[in-house]
This record gives structure tokens, C-alpha cells and sequence, in this order.
């Protein structure tokens, strides 16, 4: 059976178009894009259409608004740091307590080195933000609101347009980490009060170890690598041209694809989620029904212990994840599902473009053969030793919470 892939929110295969717009700026055109010459006129010429590219992709006013990084995490500690140097007197963040790593860890570290007080805003069960305890942690001594645009585990989409504008009223900065939401999402970045959005070319079918970060012009900003001038000083060191090209290039394309996106691919989904509800019992959609993005299905199964499904799954070639690539390894359980309070097993299936239906039904195939076999293991949790409000539909009634 060949390999199938469902881990897209981990990472995406690098479109062969894209291969083919960064192989020439690896040998033929290797100019320094800020060298005057020829040899640099051609290179600082694609540096700029990229940024164009990404200006249109999210909707951004100017292309100088784009900053290229090394990827969400250096553009993610960028938009913060920057935010407490720019703002001295502003002491405090907010941001909630399902965020990527990248924020979290950061925020988790700046208690710890600066005394900064970080508002961590709480989830419900179905992975939504309490806006009530986000408006009372609005005060003007919060230097920043950094909140994703999107969740990588469950999906679920926050409503950061409205959160900016809250965040505006009281003289904060808004950041939010966009990166599971470029490209999957349209967006009209320079029609909201969004000051700052993180985003990494391997979420897009780009490459690894490219990314952006948008500040809108005005938001005061600090640099976090000193240096050259490079990024309209924003971010010192040589441009890395190929990547730089190769997530221009597939901005393009995700521009090109985001109806397939948003129909195509969602169908995929759904049929997913409802198959395995059908066909498996015990078992549950996480996350908001209505505001979710349309690749992502995060699906529990009770009485199932540890990572047994991923790692079976795996044997039979079909590659999932229990959560973000970036807590793999660990042996605490997702702090996204936590922050939910759903106690059981879940699975993320991410998909792509790159995906089809006998991708689906090659699940649908192998996963009841694998639940029974996890299930009937020795030791797992009996079916009155849990119980989950969490999930949006259940297949023992198939109605939603």
C-alpha cells in the first residue's frame, strides 16, 4: 500500500513547483540581493516579487509591511519582544492557554527572567475562547494580546479581528500567530486592527526554515537580530533568497488553490469524521463545530490509552499525529485537550491538497481492526471511568453538543 499522509498541520510536502522556482537561486542567480551589481540586482528583484506575493496572499496594505524570518517561532518571539522593548511602561501579556509552543514557552520564560505577568485566557470545552476573562484581563499595562488565528490541534478558529479591536481600546499590540491559518483561510489583514501575524512557509507547501512576520505601518517595532540593514532593518542578516522565493511561490499557489481549500478538502474531512463516528463507537469530534479550519479533524476515542492509535496507524503506512509535531516526545498530555478538559486519546488527521478519497478510505479500512485491538489491551480505562462534554458530535448519537 503506498504511504498516506494526514499530518499536514505538522508540516506539507514542498510543491514541485516550488522545487523549481528555488533551484536557480542556489547556483545560476547567487548574488547578494542587497548588492548593487548585476549579480544582486536580479536576486533583490525576486526577494521583492516574493514579498508582493505574500502581501497579497493575507491582504496586507504595502509590501514593506513583510518581514521574511527563519520561521513562525523567530517571527512569533520577534512580534512579543519587540512589543515589551517598544512599550517599556507595559509590562503584561495576554495570550490564551491553547497557543503554539512558540508563545507559550516564550511567555513561560519572560515570567520567569522579567517579571512580565502573562494573562493566559481559558478555553471551553469546545476549544473557544472565554471572551468574558479576555476582556477583564484588558488593562492599560498589557503591552501585547498574542493570540493564534487558528488552533494547530483541534482546528478551531479564534475571532481575531474582534480580539484586536478589544485589544485597541485599552493601547495594547495585537499579535496573532496565523500559521495554521495562511493559506488555508482568505484574509484581508490591512481591514482589522491586527498589528502584527506570524507565518512559516512549510505549513503551505513551502519550505522549511522560511517564514514572515506582517507589522502594519505605524506599529512600533524593535528588532530582534542586530546587524546589517537587510528587511528595512528589521531583521539583520543575508536574505536566504531560495527559501524567500520558494514561500513566494507557494503563497501563489495557495492563492490559486484556496477554493479547492475550502471545499474540496473540507469534504474530505467531514466524510472522514463522519465515517469514523459511524463505524467506530465511543468515539467524538473535538472542537467548535461552526469556526473550524476546513482540513483539520481532531477526533477522541475513549477508552483508549497513550499514543497507541498514531503509532499503529504508522505500521499500515497512514501517518497522523496525537497533537503538535512540536510536543511530540513528550510524555504530558496535550496541553490544548487539557485546557479543554477532554480526558481521552485523541487524533489529529490533517489534510491537503495533496489528499483524496482512498486516502479516506484506506482509514476507514484499517481503524476498527486497530481500535478493538487498543481497546481489548489489558489495563485500559472502562467506559464508566470517563466522560467527555468536549466533543461537537459522538457516535453513539450522532447529535452535537
Amino acid at each position: 500500500m503506498r504511504p498516506i499522509y494526514l499530518d499536514n498541520n505538522a508540516t506539507t510536502r514542498v510543491d514541485p513547483e516550488v522545487v523549481q522556482a528555488m533551484l536557480p537561486f542556489f547556483a545560476d542567480q547567487f548574488g547578494n540581493p542587497s548588492s548593487a551589481h548585476a549579480f544582486g540586482a536580479s536576486v533583490g528583484a525576486a526577494v521583492k516579487k516574493a514579498r508582493r506575493q505574500l502581501q497579497a496572499l493575507i491582504g496586507a496594505a504595502f509590501d514593506d509591511e513583510i518581514t521574511f524570518t527563519s520561521g513562525g517561532t523567530e517571527s512569533d518571539n520577534t512580534a512579543i519582544l519587540s512589543a515589551l522593548e517598544a512599550m517599556p511602561n507595559s509590562t503584561e501579556i495576554v495570550t490564551s492557554a491553547v497557543e503554539h509552543p512558540a508563545v507559550l514557552t516564550l511567555c513561560a520564560h519572560l515570567e520567569k527572567t522579567r517579571r512580565v505577568k502573562v494573562h493566559r485566557i481559558p478555553v471551553d470545552r469546545l476549544g473557544r475562547l472565554d471572551l468574558d476573562a479576555y476582556i477583564a484581563a484588558l488593562t492599560p499595562h498589557v503591552a501585547i494580546v498574542s493570540i493564534m488565528w487558528a488552533n494547530n490541534e483541534t482546528g478551531v478558529i479564534f475571532p481575531v479581528a474582534k480580539l484586536a479591536e478589544l485589544a485597541k481600546e485599552v493601547g495594547a499590540l495585537f499579535h496573532t500567530d496565523a500559521v495554521q491559518a495562511v493559506g488555508k483561510l482568505p484574509m484581508d489583514i490591512k481591514s482589522t486592527a491586527i498589528d502584527m501575524l506570524s507565518f512559516s512557509g512549510h505549513k503551505l507547501h513551502g519550505p522549511k526554515g522560511i517564514g514572515a512576520l506582517y507589522v502594519k505601518r505605524g506599529v512600533p517595532f524593535r528588532s530582534l537580530i542586530k546587524g546589517g540593514h537587510q528587511e528595512h532593518g528589521r531583521r539583520a542578516g543575508t536574505e536566504n533568497t531560495p527559501g524567500i522565493v520558494g514561500l513566494g511561490k507557494a503563497t501563489e499557489l495557495a492563492m490559486k488553490f484556496m477554493d479547492d481549500m475550502t471545499t474540496r478538502v473540507k469534504s474530505l474531512r467531514d466524510r472522514l469524521e463522519g465515517g469514523i463516528l459511524q463505524r467506530i463507537p465511543d468515539t467524538c469530534v473535538t472542537g467548535d463545530p461552526l469556526e473550524r479550519l476546513p482540513n483539520t479533524a481532531n477526533i477522541s476515542f475513549e477508552h483508549v490509552e497513550g499514543d497507541g492509535i498514531p503509532l499503529l496507524l504508522s505500521r499500515v503506512g497512514i501517518a497522523c499525529s496525537s497533537g503538535s509535531a512540536c510536543s511530540s516526545g513528550s510524555l504530558e498530555p496535550s496541553h490544548v485537550l487539557s485546557a479543554m478538559k477532554t480526558p481521552h486519546q485523541a487524533v489529529r488527521f490533517s489534510f491537503a491538497r495533496d489528499n483524496g478519497e482512498a486516502d479516506v478510505d484506506r482509514v476507514f479500512e484499517v481503524m476498527p481492526a486497530i481500535l478493538a485491538k487498543l481497546r481489548s489491551a489489558p489495563g485500559r480505562r472502562s467506559a464508566d471511568d470517563v466522560q467527555s462534554n468536549s466533543c461537537l458530535s459522538r457516535s453513539r448519537t450522532g447529535c452535537h453538543s
